[in-house]
C-alpha cells in the first residue's frame, strides 16, 4: 500500500511537467503561425515601394494613377474641407496636380498593423514647381487589404506643420 502513496505523486507531478511543455509548444506553434501569417517588414518595404510610386506619379501629373490607390470606400480627411470619397478623390488629386505641387517627398515614420489593416504615420513636404516649400506636415493612413490581397487607402489624413497665412 505504501508504494501506492509514492506512485501517485511521482505521476501526477509527471504529468503536470508534461502538460506544461505541451502548452510551451502549442504558444511556441501560435507565434510562428501569427509571423508567418503577417510580415511587418514586408508591409514597410510595399508602404515604402508606394510613396516612392507616388511620388513618381504626382511628377507625371498622373492623378488617375492616384487615385487608384485608394479603396473604393477610402476617404481623404484634411482641415477645413470635406472628406473626399469616390469621384472627389481624382477631382481632388486632379486639383492639386493643376496648382503646381507635383513635387511630394514622403517619410514613414512609423507602421503597425496586423494582416487586415496597416497604420502607417508619417510627414510630407511638398515643393512648388519653382523648387520653393509649399508645405510641409503629418500625415496618418490607414491600409485596408482588399478581397484581392492588395493593400488600398481605406483613410488618409494630412495636416499641415506651417503657420497658418491671413489673407
Amino acid at each position: 500500500m505504501k508504494k501506492s502513496y509514492f506512485i501517485l505523486p511521482v505521476v501526477l507531478v509527471i504529468l503536470c511537467i508534461f502538460s506544461c511543455n505541451s502548452d510551451k509548444e502549442n504558444e511556441d506553434d501560435n507565434t510562428k503561425n501569427t509571423s508567418s501569417v503577417f510580415d511587418i517588414q514586408k508591409a514597410r518595404s510595399f508602404i515604402d515601394s508606394i510613396n516612392t510610386k507616388w511620388s513618381e506619379e504626382l511628377k507625371k501629373g498622373d492623378s488617375a494613377a492616384i487615385a487608384s490607390h485608394y479603396a473604393q470606400d477610402g476617404k481623404i480627411l484634411l482641415a477645413n474641407s470635406q472628406p473626399a470619397s469616390g469621384s472627389a478623390i481624382l477631382s481632388f488629386w486632379a486639383g492639386i496636380i493643376r496648382s503646381g505641387m507635383t513635387d511630394w517627398k514622403f517619410t514613414t515614420t512609423d507602421l503597425a498593423g496586423d494582416a487586415d489593416f496597416l497604420i502607417e504615420t508619417g510627414s510630407y513636404e511638398i515643393n512648388g514647381s519653382n523648387k520653393k516649400l509649399v508645405d510641409k506636415g503629418n500625415y496618418v493612413v490607414t491600409w485596408k487589404k482588399q478581397d484581392n490581397g492588395e493593400w488600398k487607402l481605406y483613410r488618409d489624413i494630412g495636416v499641415s506643420s506651417m503657420p497658418a497665412t491671413s489673407n
